[in-house]
């Protein structure tokens, strides 16, 4: 089956008529029958029942025609992307990372890259908190991750990028905002979030603040319940730096212990390409040369 086939059965079963389809295909209805024929008989199903009023989907029809629609959209995206690819650019890094937050300078990276390597194209992959299996299936040329968690992925060269520390979330207008550093027990008579996919050392600070001031606790399952649940006044979290997206929604205010959480950048050991040893680079560089940024 060719894309052109693909309309031709998306068509049909949007308008339920045949002729009617075949003047939006621009093609005889003779022609349309003919291929929805041969359609049916390489799938080995009807996917419409005809009669004199027109042509409706079988229950097998309107099944396959809700993932070919998906599979029509993906089609046309790629091509899209592939359009866009080869009238600017002769190859392209990919970097994997859970949010644009992630790294922070990600944007600038990529404008200061693309500019002075022209040809190259930077391509952000966005990615679940915890899957890495489009880097181990090296569909991402760069990951972005906490280094707990990759440190034994094999065939990988891990560059250190941060470290990123802990900070607490709290609405604005909150009185814990106004100060510049949280302790502990500034924490007693509130209530604190915990879980939703805390790495090991955010659970240890939670676990100790818990232990130390008896404060009240609930589990948040996600990221977006937690800050849900913040607006609605139900608690307080505590998040590492490389969460915030920095769109002043919240207050962050840094959390005093000694718990950093390493944040690397990987690449496969076997590729030996400069444009992505550079990026990398660039991205070191500009965490280097902004100290007075906290993360």
């Amino acid at each position: 089956m060719d894309t052109k086939q693909i309309d031709y059965i998306l068509e049909l079963a949007q308008t339920k008529n045949f002729n009617r389809a075949a003047e939006n295909l621009f093609i005889s209805q003779p022609a349309l029958s003919y291929q929805i024929k041969l359609i049916e008989e390489e799938l080995r199903f009807s996917l419409f029942e005809r009669s004199a009023r027109g042509a409706v989907l079988t229950p097998a029809g309107e099944q396959f025609c809700i993932t070919l629609r998906n599979i029509r959209d993906e089609l046309k995206r790629a091509i899209e992307q592939g359009q866009n690819f080869s009238s600017r650019y002769s190859t392209n890094i990919t970097i994997g990372l859970p949010m644009r937050s992630a790294i922070y300078f990600l944007p600038q990276a990529i404008e200061i890259f693309e500019r002075d390597n022209p040809g190259i194209s930077v391509t952000p992959h966005f990615l679940p908190l915890y899957d890495y299996n489009s880097f181990i299936k090296s569909e991402d040329d760069i990951l972005f991750a906490r280094l707990q968690y990759v440190k034994r992925l094999p065939d990988t060269r891990l560059h250190s990028l941060f470290d990123s520390r802990i900070y607490l979330i709290t609405e604005k207008d909150d009185e814990l905002a106004q100060k510049k550093i949280i302790r502990a027990e500034d924490l007693r008579g509130r209530v604190l979030m915990i879980g939703g996919g805390s790495p090991p050392e955010l659970k240890a600070v939670q676990q100790r603040v818990i232990n130390e001031t008896h404060i009240a606790y609930f589990n948040s399952n996600d990221r977006e319940t937690t800050l849900t649940n913040i607006k609605a006044h139900k608690g307080i979290c505590l998040a590492p730096g490389f969460l915030n997206d920095h769109n002043n929604e919240f207050a962050w205010t840094l959390f005093d212990c000694p718990e950093r959480i390493k944040c690397v950048l990987c690449t496969h050991s076997g590729d030996k390409r400069e444009s992505v040893k550079n990026f990398v680079s660039l991205l070191q560089k500009m965490y280097k040369d902004n100290p007075e940024f906290m993360t």
